[in-house]
């Protein structure tokens, strides 16, 4: 976490306001925007909980607030962006090739989206790319939506109170990193048994 603690000595300098606004700014911007995929998202949110824990004027509820509807808002705007503007261009794209893409694309997140969503949240530019590529693949909105309040919870909070009582309880500092773990072995876990189940339906029609 060095680069979490040269945003913590950057951030230590800012006023309230302003860092609340800074960081929820940084968060939405990485998960809603395509251009924000740079963004280190992680080490954002593990600096963030370092300063709430040595700066009295910082309401960690508040911050972790803050951060959880910044990560939810802006995977729901990449969502959006990816149903509204990618599915129409994709649309357009009739070569064959393009068509099993599109396809594959579409089955992928039917099957394992669910935990796909959760688990990109823990890793870099997976996070900011995921939610376009699943609402331009027609992923049940319902799906995405819960998927998106369990990972914003979860990277949101969960890698923020790290940083907050990491100073206090030395543990703490794999909490986040035994989520992540989690849920990306239940993403992988849950595309082979769905690949397992329909590999017979496939060599049928081969």
């Amino acid at each position: 976490m060095d680069l979490a603690a040269s945003f913590d000595s950057q951030f230590s300098a800012l006023a309230p306001f302003v860092f609340y606004l800074v960081v929820g700014a940084i968060v939405f911007i990485e998960t809603g925007l395509l251009f924000g995929f740079f963004l280190p998202g992680d080490s954002i949110l593990f600096s963030a909980g370092l300063v709430a824990a040595s700066h009295g004027n910082i309401n960690i509820l508040l911050l972790v607030s803050i951060i959880v509807a910044a990560a939810f808002f802006g995977d729901q705007v990449g969502f959006v962006i990816g149903r509204v503007v990618g599915r129409p261009y994709l649309d357009k794209r009739q070569s064959p090739r393009m068509k099993r893409m599109i396809a594959r694309s579409e089955r992928f997140y039917e099957q394992t989206g669910w935990w796909a969503v959760i688990a990109a949240r823990f890793f870099p530019w997976l996070r900011t790319f995921v939610p376009p590529i699943a609402g331009a693949s027609m992923m049940n909105y319902y799906k995405f939506l819960s998927a998106n309040i369990i990972g914003a919870l979860l990277w949101g909070a969960g890698i923020t109170l790290a940083g907050y009582y990491a100073a206090t309880i030395p543990w703490v500092k794999t909490f986040s990193y035994a989520i992540a773990a989690f849920f990306i072995i239940a993403s992988i876990a849950s595309g082979l048994a769905n690949y397992l189940r329909h590999r017979p339906q496939r060599r049928n029609k081969s």
